[in-house]
């Protein structure tokens, strides 16, 4: 099992990225832009990804151990070897999600139908949590979904990709907002209080 650690995902250099429908920004950790490349795991991820014919929406991969601790992670999580995967449930049939990805080698199962996302991982084989309910109108899984629809969808997973790596910054940047709203105001109070003085 070859595994790769970089600083930050900017660092991982092209050549050694090779899992098509994924890039290195959705794989890293949300919190410091880590990444930890393990390369069974992303192979057996994209061969689910091409068993299911459809995007996966990575809400969790790799995590730093602070990252880990920071969401209430399990003291080994899986996460923080770069070898599990929270994918969303918006666009696939949970029971034809686990089936595909039990058949492509993935062993450890947590299921979380409230938050709408199943974690996925290498193993040891176990599951828990609650299982998704059963659809009342299933997922059209095995038709090929129009050419439209795959469009959208592929469109959407890049657009997330796209945004993902933004979300560290976006804290900094409602600080810079608050304190230039607030030099704005300091700057009315003393303006207004210099005329009041004339």
């Amino acid at each position: 099992m070859t595994t790769s650690y970089f600083k930050h995902w900017r660092d991982v250099p092209e050549r050694a990225w090779r899992w098509k429908n994924f890039s290195p920004a959705e794989i890293a950790c949300r919190g410091s832009g880590s990444l930890r490349i393990n390369e069974e795991a992303l192979d057996k991820l994209q061969a689910l990804r091409d068993r299911l014919g459809k995007p996966l929406i990575v809400r969790s991969a790799y995590r730093s151990p602070a990252r880990n601790r920071a969401v209430g992670g399990a003291p080994r999580s899986k996460h923080m070897e770069g070898t599990a995967f929270d994918i969303a449930m918006a666009n696939h049939d949970p029971v034809a999600f686990e089936t595909a990805a039990r058949a492509v080698g993935f062993l450890g199962f947590g299921f979380y139908p409230r938050s709408g996302f199943m974690h996925i991982d290498l193993g040891p084989a176990r599951q828990w949590g609650e299982r998704f309910p059963v659809q009342a109108t299933a997922f059209a899984a095995e038709t090929p979904p129009a050419a439209g629809v795959e469009v959208v969808q592929n469109a959407l997973a890049e657009t997330q990709s796209a945004i993902l790596p933004l979300v560290p910054y976006l804290d900094t940047l409602r600080w810079v907002f608050i304190a230039v709203a607030l030099a704005g105001i300091a700057v009315a109070i003393y303006d207004d209080w210099r005329r009041g003085r004339r």
